[in-house]
């Protein structure tokens, strides 16, 4: 008992002579204004430094670096300097005595300094916070995990350690700036029931907590990007933080932020236009490398054609000063931009050739897919290019980068296989996923196809590797036991090898996993549907029956995507009425939350299933959303800006048509006009043969017209008109004025200006290629349907010529397609359709 007293005597004396003495060198310390300053003292007090002024030190340190620009910093100046290693030193001899928060500090400070993680000093750290993981409180805990997260321990047991402490006392949790760093760092390691409730708790925060910032918001976004979720509820609460606090806006956060979205899917018209103001103000102050790549990339592909040309000339002007990784992301930027400036293409191209010895693999990859979709001509770097990727081939085992750089290879300018590219691909296939398959598929074909140009065997080592791959491909499906899984192989496929050989495998695949499909997987599902254009019914039926029992749990934006493959494939399901009425009361009431662009694709999918809910109609339709739209439209990609645009003259003119007591005017006119003067008239060999025998069957080419335009635009291949004998009337003949002005008579049937002799009858005779069925169906697409429907209220009686009749065996001769036409058009009952159109009429 008496050794205990004079022990704790003897460390109470020493603790109280290192605090006495301690003030005067802590002061002297904190008033400190440069390095060299904290330097100087650290050397001529090396024997009195306790651990509080060895962490002041480096904190202090780290405090000057943080007050500089990123340019003015001198962290190797700092890290290299002799009384930085004693700093180091001192830390480590000092650990034990370090509190909870300066250990965790010290530590934070050090990998400021580009400290490496296997350095004594960072193990030692790491190992004592380890031992006192239990009692750091929940700011300490937040860095320590960050800490971690830097030095790249995802899957550390450590993280597992950290998330177990967070899983356990999340309710209490109500700091959001130490939740939001504890999402991302423990984000690899968390369960999908772990994910949701931080997810829960998150959105809890964001709605209770005054104190959320900025950088609170971009973490949780952060969080969804790594765990690769597009939660639209929590998305939209941190962009309205965002816009909430424009002044920390700045290019870095912008490019951030849209690099998140980019890679989440999420889109917000609000945010983009603010963004595009802040970027296009900045464009004559980013007059450094670093913040004019920052620019290009951010502001290039949403930019006007004005705005272009100002970024593509500073970019001329400054472009021998990138480095290796800001070429990367012009060349990228400007195929994102569709970049047709000659002269920047052959610049970037030049010192992209000057840095290719420093890209890794992936980035090779990138800058030879831009160069290509740039149509860059440059042989000698082609042939570098080559070289580099067929070397890193070479040694790689890892299935999806051998995937990657066989696709890229096969995108090279006069490529061909070699004995070295099919080794690689076939030692790695047992392991690849459908994604990989897909990948050295779509490069084995190109190869092939080039080997048959010249004349080489077709069945050479590309054309049997790529059978190989087939029977990988069909046995991977037939594997598959998890539906979440091969989606997630699925997300990405695209492309002709997939479309002829593996879909039919992948819906029987997706029929068996049915049971799997839930209201968490449903608008995947239904994303992966469409794109096949395969017309499954028991898949469709299982999507609706999910839809209408958990429509609740899905977002009002959600509902486009459940709909879409119903009437793209115009297909109705048992459920039908309940289907789309529980759809549309559930955006109704949410028209807010959708983008404008979104909102326009909605009407339309609806006007194509001849729904034309009131309250989507007037939302569209008003002079305000269409300003919206228009501004919004000037932010978006040129090809999806065309496609709404599209759409919308569409959904304007289905309104005409079918709904003309909602009194929409029609404002297309001129658009139409323009979309005329750029389309061309090009006709195919199956349309040729039935415009020669129309003119022999009808008596002469000035009974049938070709390539007709309707009122409303509607394009058609072929119109004649019969008298009421059903004899053909020749266009010589008649004044009749195809687009003449719409008037509506009380039996809601259209006619022009000048009508047809009594009795008369407009015949539109149209042949459907397979774009106009589904790949596995004889039954017409949706928007096919919707022109027959359309025709017939104009007047006409429509003749369709699928295909599959055309080129059937059963016409295989000239008599057999003159009968064939005979029947169609004369003989089919010239009635106009008794049309009923479905108005879903608000609550």
């Amino acid at each position: 008992m008496l050794c205990v007293r004079h022990i704790y005597a003897f460390a109470l004396r020493r603790c109280q002579f290192r605090t006495l003495s301690s003030d005067t060198l802590l002061s002297q310390l904190t008033s400190c204004t440069t390095e060299d300053q904290v330097f100087d003292l650290v050397g001529k007090n090396k024997a009195k430094l306790s651990e509080k002024h060895v962490g002041s030190a480096i904190s202090l340190l780290w405090k000057f670096q943080k007050e500089k620009s990123h340019l003015l910093r001198n962290i190797d100046y700092v890290k290299n300097h002799s009384q930085f290693l004693t700093l180091r030193i001192l830390a480590e001899n000092k650990i034990e005595f370090m509190d909870n928060d300066l250990l965790v500090d010290t530590l934070y400070n050090v990998l400021r300094f580009t400290v490496e993680a296997h350095d004594s000093l960072v193990e030692e750290l790491v190992m004592e916070a380890w031992r006192r993981l239990e009692r750091f409180s929940l700011p300490t805990l937040s860095k320590f995990a960050l800490c971690l997260n830097e030095q790249q321990m995802y899957f550390s047991p450590l993280i597992g350690k950290i998330a177990d402490i967070v899983n356990v006392n999340l309710d209490s949790i109500q700091d959001p700036r130490a939740l939001s760093v504890l999402m991302i760092s423990i984000s690899s390691v968390i369960s999908q029931n772990f994910r949701d409730r931080l997810i829960q708790k998150a959105e809890l925060l964001l709605e209770t907590v005054n104190s959320i910032n900025f950088n609170h918001a971009r973490r949780m976004v952060q969080f969804l990007r790594n765990v690769r979720l597009t939660y639209r509820p929590l998305l939209e609460k941190c962009n309205k933080v965002f816009l909430e606090n424009p002044s920390q806006l700045d290019l870095e956060n912008i490019s951030l932020i849209l690099g998140l979205y980019q890679s989440l899917q999420f889109n917000n018209t609000e945010f983009r236009l603010v963004i595009k103001q802040k970027l296009t103000e900045t464009i004559d102050d980013c007059n450094n490398p670093v913040n004019f790549t920052r620019l290009f990339a951010a502001l290039g592909p949403m930019a006007g054609q004005e705005v272009r040309e100002r970024l593509i000339a500073n970019a001329l002007l400054m472009v021998e000063e990138f480095n290796c990784h800001q070429a990367l992301v012009v060349v990228e930027t400007m195929e994102e931009m569709e970049c047709r400036n000659s002269h920047l293409i052959q610049k970037i191209a030049s010192l992209l050739h000057k840095y290719l010895d420093k890209y890794k693999p992936t980035e090779l990859a990138k800058i030879t897919q831009a160069l290509v979709l740039l149509h860059c001509q440059n042989a000698e770097l082609y042939t570098k290019l080559r070289r580099l990727l067929v070397g890193y081939l070479q040694v790689n085992v890892v299935p999806s980068d051998i995937s990657m750089l066989t696709r890229v290879l096969s995108m090279l300018p006069s490529s061909h296989v070699d004995e070295v590219l099919i080794n690689r691909v076939d030692a790695v296939l047992p392991q690849c996923n459908l994604s990989d398959l897909n990948s050295c598929a779509t490069a084995l074909v190109r190869w092939v196809r080039h080997d048959q140009s010249h004349q080489q065997s077709t069945s050479g080592p590309g054309a049997k590797l790529l059978q190989k791959l087939s029977n990988c491909g069909y046995q991977r499906l037939q594997k598959a036991s998890d539906l979440d899984l091969l989606l997630e192989e699925l997300k990405y496929i695209s492309g002709e090898w997939f479309e002829e050989i593996l879909v039919e495998e992948t819906i029987s695949t997706c029929q068996r996993l049915m049971d799997q499909i839930t209201w968490m997987n449903v608008l995947e599902f239904s994303s992966f549907l469409i794109k096949t254009n395969y017309r499954c019914t028991p898949l469709l039926d299982r999507i609706a029956s999910v839809a209408v029992q958990h429509m609740s749990k899905i977002h009002p934006s959600g509902t486009y995507t459940l709909l879409l493959p119903f009437t793209v494939m115009n297909y109705d399901p048992p459920q039908n009425e309940e289907f789309f009425e529980t759809c549309i009361q559930h955006f109704s009431s949410h028209l807010g939350c959708f983008e404008p662009h979104l909102l326009v694709l909605l009407g339309y999918s609806l006007a194509v299933a001849e729904y034309f809910p009131p309250a989507v109609i007037n939302a569209i339709f008003n002079v305000d959303f269409l300003a919206k739209l228009d501004a919004q439209l000037e932010t978006l990609p040129d090809t999806l800006n065309w496609r709404v645009r599209l759409r919308l003259m569409e959904l304007n003119r289905a309104v005409c048509l079918e709904c003309p007591e909602f009194q929409i005017p029609w404002f297309h006119e001129r658009y139409c006009q323009q979309m005329q003067r750029k389309g061309n008239g090009s006709t195919n060999t199956a349309q040729q043969q039935i415009h020669r025998m129309l003119g022999e069957i009808l008596g002469g080419s000035q009974y049938a017209k070709v390539s007709v335009l309707t009122p409303y635009y509607y394009g058609i291949d072929f119109e004649c008109i019969l008298d009421k004998n059903k004899k053909p009337l020749p266009y010589m003949d008649q004044s009749i004025v195809l687009a003449d002005l719409v008037q509506w008579g009380p039996d809601i049937q259209l006619r022009g200006k000048k009508g047809l002799p009594p009795g008369a009858q407009r015949i539109a005779v149209e042949f459907l290629d397979s774009k106009a069925f589904c790949k596995n169906s004889c039954h017409l697409k949706g928007e096919i349907a919707m022109k027959k429907r359309h025709l017939e209220i104009l007047g006409y009686q429509v003749v369709q010529i699928p295909h599959f009749e055309w080129n059937s065996m059963e016409l295989s001769s000239k008599d057999a397609w003159m009968e064939y036409l005979k029947k169609n058009i004369f003989e089919t009952k010239c009635m106009l359709r008794v049309y009923h159109w479905r108005v879903v009429h608000e609550c």
